[in-house]
């Protein structure tokens, strides 16, 4: 099992570096790391009294790798979570927030388990994801997966503007789709015609 530093570095690898899409609402954004987490967090890299753009640009890989450790994976109780599960929940928190534990909720609710859509990794959630885990390792794992590929697709449809993260321009699979497929076992991912299908609508 890779550790929580391995999954970060690979989290700021899959992120990138500099961007600023007026398309995205996260805004400007350097290794993953968002100019609304920094202010949140009060991160004046350049320290001359202001968190704007170019604080953003100036942040490094290493402070984004500590920054995923300490705020998307330690404080949300991401550990708390099976093996299997942590790699993929704790990249979709860097990518979706409290979100992140919502999909996994949703979808334990869906399995039979009683807990509630609240976003906060508690003991119902921990011990509801343990009893998952234990019926099916694999099975959990993909399921998350494909719950989070749902919920890329659901942002999109209802959103024109964020399309183009979930459909390239030349008509493939587009950056968030490819995302949550990573943590997918090759026979769930979707195919050309299965992918062309289900945007055939935008």
């Amino acid at each position: 099992m890779r550790d929580v530093r391995q999954i970060a570095e690979e989290i700021v690898a899959r992120e990138g570096g500099f961007v600023d899409d007026p398309d995205d609402p996260g805004g400007a954004t350097n290794h993953g790391v968002t100019i609304h987490t920094m202010r949140r967090l009060g991160l004046d890299v350049d320290r001359d009294g202001d968190v704007d753009v170019d604080d953003v640009r100036a942040l490094s890989r290493a402070d984004a790798v500590r920054i995923f450790i300490e705020h998307y994976h330690d404080r949300p109780g991401i550990a708390r979570l099976p093996d299997m599960l942590r790699p993929s929940v704790f990249d979709m928190y860097v990518n979706a927030g409290a979100n992140a534990v919502k999909i996994l909720q949703r979808l334990l609710r869906d399995m039979g388990e009683n807990v509630g859509v609240d976003g906060v990794i508690g003991p119902q959630t921990a011990a509801a994801a343990a009893r998952a885990a234990a019926k099916g390792p694999d099975h959990i794992a993909d399921a998350y997966g494909i719950a989070r590929r749902n919920y890329y697709f659901a942002l999109a449809d209802a959103r024109p503007a964020s399309r183009k993260f979930a459909r390239s321009r030349a008509g493939g699979k587009g950056g968030w789709i490819r995302r949550a497929e990573e943590f997918i076992s090759r026979r769930y991912h979707l195919d050309q015609q299965a992918f062309n299908e289900r945007v055939s609508t935008w």
